[in-house]
């Protein structure tokens, strides 16, 4: 009785241990259902075409944005991001943003593409409300140069061209405007150069580059940079502002800037500060104002022997 008692006690703990790691699965797999759940119940985006509020093939011709009274936050309970921002940008021009950190410039930028719809206030661009339209007529004639670009695996032309709407000489064009021509002329395989995943096989000033050579191809009236020249060295920023006076002449550029000589380029500057316009105006003209906030930026800039201000 004794040996039999000691036998089931062994095999009781050996179940009770079965249970007990049988819970735990258990436990995880209810955390996966409370995920699906949780992403079943998140808002849908809206339709990415709405066929009764087509914008023009030809839109925009002139690149004008304006805002109105532009309200933005994240969620219904988180404050205000935005803040009754009412500026215009003229077609054909380069505008500068600066501000220090949580100031509104990315919000400003993601309202545009509407990745966060308004709470209130309208954004028009060449006189249509963008948010009548579908999103993919908004977004695909728009052009982006993100602070760390986005390299898919595969090969440089899919990277370039991922839906196959330009030709081989097109794509090459592209690649020579944006100083990446002779570096895949040099590749073997050309424009079925690999890319590995997330482009760890180029470097970020390339990957950059390649994310320029998009907006090339693309040939937008509208390009956005959201601080594209934080993470490459000056040599390669002196380069990419460069192509940008040349190629995106006729277009306007919004760029979020991060390095003071960016902006001073720039025909307008948009300079926010808690989610509000704090400044608009000239480079020219708001260095001449001591009492500027853009002054101060530059003066805390240029007393900086080493490192990047936080804008």
């Amino acid at each position: 009785m004794a040996g039999l008692a000691v036998t089931y006690g062994l095999n009781l703990n050996a179940r009770l241990s079965r249970w007990i790691l049988s819970f735990c699965k258990l436990e995880n797999k209810i955390i996966s259902i409370e995920r699906i759940y949780q992403y079943s119940q998140i808002p849908g985006e809206a339709p990415a075409i709405i066929e009764d509020s087509r914008p023009p093939s030809s839109w925009p011709e002139n690149g004008t944005i304006e805002m109105n009274d532009l309200k933005v936050r994240y969620k219904e309970n988180l404050p205000v991001v935005l803040r009754d921002v009412t500026c215009k940008f003229p077609g054909g021009k380069k505008i500068g943003i600066v501000g220090r950190t949580g100031s509104g410039k990315s919000t400003l930028i993601q309202a545009l593409f509407r990745l966060i719809e308004p709470e209130g206030g309208r954004i028009i661009i060449d006189n249509i409300d963008i948010s009548k339209i579908g999103l993919h007529d908004l977004r695909s004639r728009l052009s982006i140069i993100p602070q760390d670009p986005t390299l898919f695996e595969g090969t440089i032309r899919n990277n370039l061209d991922p839906l196959e709407e330009h030709s081989d000489h097109e794509i090459w064009q592209a690649l020579d405007k944006s100083q990446l021509g002779e570096i895949i002329r040099a590749k073997e395989q050309k424009l079925d150069a690999p890319v590995l995943e997330n482009g760890d096989n180029w470097s970020v000033g390339q990957r950059q580059l390649v994310s320029l050579g998009r907006a090339l191809l693309k040939q937008a009236r509208i390009l956005v940079l959201d601080e594209a020249t934080a993470s490459v060295d000056s040599a390669t920023d002196n380069l990419i502002q460069k192509i940008l006076r040349t190629e995106f002449k006729n277009c306007t550029v919004c760029t979020i800037a991060h390095r003071i000589p960016t902006v001073i380029d720039s025909d307008l500057v948009l300079v926010l500060s808690d989610g509000r316009v704090a400044e608009f105006d000239t480079p020219m003209r708001l260095l001449e104002d001591k009492s500027s906030m853009f002054f101060k930026l530059v003066a805390e800039y240029s007393s900086r022997s080493s490192g990047i201000p936080d804008f």
